[in-house]
């Protein structure tokens, strides 16, 4: 069962979701996390996800096996180069060849991990690294979309680190709110790019 918990914020997972032809629960009200466990629990043939924890078949074009050795050579340089650039080391990165070239990337947290910071935060375990007991964000990059092309085809451009920082905060603005800094130098960062579109 896939569950949307903010309809504006997770609104292109949705449109995703609707283009796939797939359905999602809509709630106006967080489901408790013991309940959820526990009708899992009760029934092996539900489980619970919300709407932005994967990015399944269903969004993805059909790759032949000579497209797959590309896409893995370009989710090592990109992993690499997004890394460095964001400062994140840890951070997971794929490039996938998306069914909806409008989307140049989306990130994604496992339903496990999610539940697992939720936990956190109610038993104020702040201190704790959630990304310990599983796998964190990940970064999806489409490989249809012109914007990752440009990053892929020249990371050595000098404009491929803005555009990389804006990749990410487009995907993360999908996903979760930004803190007042990141949303300060998105903002900035946005100016740049429409002062180099000006020129």
């Amino acid at each position: 069962m896939y569950y949307v918990t903010d309809e504006k914020q997770q609104s292109q997972y949705i449109n995703m979701f609707k283009e796939a032809g797939k359905d999602a629960f809509i709630l106006h009200h967080n489901i408790d996390q013991p309940f959820i466990t526990h009708v899992e629990y009760k029934n092996e043939k539900v489980k619970f996800q919300r709407i932005d924890a994967d990015i399944t078949d269903d969004f993805r074009e059909e790759t032949k096996k000579k497209d797959k050795k590309i896409l893995k050579n370009n989710t090592d340089a990109m992993t690499k180069l997004f890394r460095e650039v964001l400062g994140k080391d840890k951070l997971e990165v794929k490039v996938e060849r998306l069914r909806n070239d409008k989307v140049s990337s989306v990130i994604t947290l496992s339903e496990e991990s999610r539940r697992m910071q939720d936990m956190m935060r109610m038993y104020n375990m702040s201190g704790m690294d959630a990304s310990a007991f599983g796998g964190g964000e990940t970064l999806v990059l489409n490989a249809n979309h012109k914007l990752v092309q440009y990053v892929i085809t020249n990371e050595k451009s000098e404009h491929t680190p803005m555009i990389c920082e804006q990749l990410y905060d487009l995907a993360l603005l999908s996903h979760k709110p930004l803190e007042a800094e990141a949303m300060t130098k998105f903002i900035q960062r946005s100016n740049d790019i429409m002062m180099l579109l000006a020129k």
